[in-house]
């Protein structure tokens, strides 16, 4: 690698890492380990190819969807995350800050199975449509569709306080579910 590619490489690296392990960490599940690792492998496979790559970003966050792929495939036994506990006298949380929507969230999220987790970072977090998700992970958009479904589903049944009706678009943080996203 000659001494501009490397700097240009480098730069890349220090611009999105933030980005690339935000991504990595909603795939992951929360998992802050799991999540740095695919964000190297993902650069390790990007640094052989460097010269070759016309779209860094798309090629990384591309290389970082399929390890990941890869690795639910393997049907390895599945591992819960742990989150500390918040102590009870904190004060009394409405549930309408921003924090706590992140939190929950973020616990529902680790409760889906890494496909349906998958499907919904892609297609909500990426604003991926259901064309280009069926063509990131290597099915059919029917797949999408219905995984899709069933997933919001299942997230909304862990943390129904994320679709609660009472929400008004003044209070709502625009990170609770997606707009448009019905069962």
């Amino acid at each position: 690698m000659d001494p501009q590619d490397h700097e240009r490489f480098r730069d890349y690296v220090e611009s999105r890492w933030s980005a690339l392990l935000r991504l990595a960490n909603l795939l992951t599940g929360g998992d802050r380990h799991e999540a740095e690792d695919l964000v190297q492998i993902a650069l390790m496979k990007a640094l052989a190819r460097w010269r070759h790559i016309e779209d860094p970003e798309a090629y990384v966050r591309k290389v970082m969807y399929r390890h990941q792929i890869s690795r639910w495939r393997l049907r390895r036994p599945h591992r819960e995350p742990t989150f500390a506990v918040p102590p009870a006298d904190l004060g009394v949380a409405d549930g309408t800050s921003a924090a706590d929507l992140r939190i929950t969230v973020g616990k529902a999220l680790a409760q889906l199975t890494p496909r349906q987790r998958t499907m919904l970072v892609l297609r909500y977090f990426e604003d991926l449509s259901e064309t280009e998700v069926a063509a990131a992970l290597g099915c059919s958009v029917g797949t999408v569709r219905s995984t899709t479904h069933r997933s919001l589903a299942r997230l909304r049944r862990l943390a129904p306080e994320l679709d609660a009706p009472a929400r008004t678009a003044a209070t709502a943080p625009s990170s609770s579910l997606p707009k448009g996203a019905h069962t």
